[in-house]
């Protein structure tokens, strides 16, 4: 048990410094090559964090575990949801600027919608995989077309001061570009390995193993990203690495691993992960944009508390049904 254990811990720690070069090469590499700092942040940035959890749930479904890969995918959307804007907002009240964030906060609440409809019947099959990734194609055109023309917008600037603080030339940002990605791939294959290797010992089900351990691990580069970026007074690079990831791993995530290895989905995946993701999704989108008015959306403390609380309900509840 000892060294999945520390496969684990080790995956976890390259993962998170590996996803975090990638991401800083990526921005600094699109910058040389003349795309606009809302199409960066947008694309590079907000899908750039979900890296993570696109390599172990592709390595998931193509080593034959795809209820870890659907659940790290599911997992992760409500750990981003519940656990990071919650404690993010608790240490400081995330403002909600961007007028592009508060047009994405209506598309992730139609696309979970969309996610939960397809996989009702139980069934994770590849027709439902290729119409996910063909909205993926839609998302990724749709923030190209935003970020050519609305280059002002609040989210824009704030990537562009990121970028000028980071300084990087472009040999070094090709460097960590590649330096990231083959160490997500490494540290991907200790993450699974280990984690499916503690679930047979333990006699627990993939799935629980990617909703807890997994999830939580491949969103650790959103939860320090978005408290290092509230903490700059950056709030909306702090929202966009939520959403940008949720809507990626939605239709992106899931979709790959549909396409990879479709498989039967069990009922408490929509009646419970599925269902509190849909719920966490429509109270982001109630309390950052529709009772608020324009420019007026935030998650204030007392907000990030209840989503903390609810992400603590959660998992208890997982542990609870594990032991059981």
């Amino acid at each position: 048990m000892l060294l999945p254990i520390l496969s684990i811990i080790a995956g976890l720690a390259l993962l998170v410094w590996s996803a975090e070069r990638f991401i800083a090469g990526a921005s600094s590499t699109a910058r040389f090559l003349g795309m606009p700092p809302l199409l960066i942040g947008m694309l590079v940035v907000g899908f750039g964090t979900s890296a993570p959890e696109v390599f172990v749930s592709v390595l998931s479904a193509s080593q034959g575990n795809p209820a870890v890969a659907l659940g790290n995918a599911y997992g992760s959307n409500i750990t981003n949801i519940a656990l990071i804007l919650g404690l993010t907002a608790i240490i400081h009240p995330i403002a909600f600027n961007s007028k592009v964030l508060r047009m994405e906060l209506p598309i992730l609440t139609g696309v979970t919608l969309l996610s939960a409809w397809l996989l009702h019947d139980g069934e994770l099959q590849r027709l439902d995989a290729q119409i996910l990734l063909g909205l993926t194609v839609l998302l990724v055109a749709w923030s190209h077309w935003q970020g050519m023309r609305d280059g002002k917008d609040s989210l824009a600037g704030d990537v562009r001061h990121e970028l000028e603080e980071r300084g990087m030339g472009l040999g070094k940002s090709i460097g960590w570009l590649l330096v990231g990605l083959v160490l997500l791939i490494v540290s991907s294959r200790m993450l699974v390995w280990g984690a499916v290797d503690i679930a047979t010992r333990l006699g627990v089900s993939d799935l629980l193993i990617g909703l807890t351990i997994v999830a939580i691990g491949t969103s650790l580069p959103e939860l320090a990203a978005s408290i290092l970026a509230t903490r700059r007074g950056e709030h909306d690079i702090a929202v966009g690495n939520v959403i940008g990831s949720n809507l990626f791993n939605t239709v992106g995530v899931v979709g790959l691993v549909g396409v990879i290895r479709p498989f039967e989905v069990g009922r408490e995946v929509f009646s419970r992960d599925i269902m509190l993701m849909l719920g966490l999704t429509l109270s982001l989108f109630v309390i950052g944009y529709a009772w608020r008015g324009p420019g007026k959306g935030r998650v204030n403390r007392i907000e990030g508390g209840l989503l903390l609380c609810v992400y603590i309900a959660y998992n208890f509840m997982l542990i609870r049904s594990a032991i059981q």
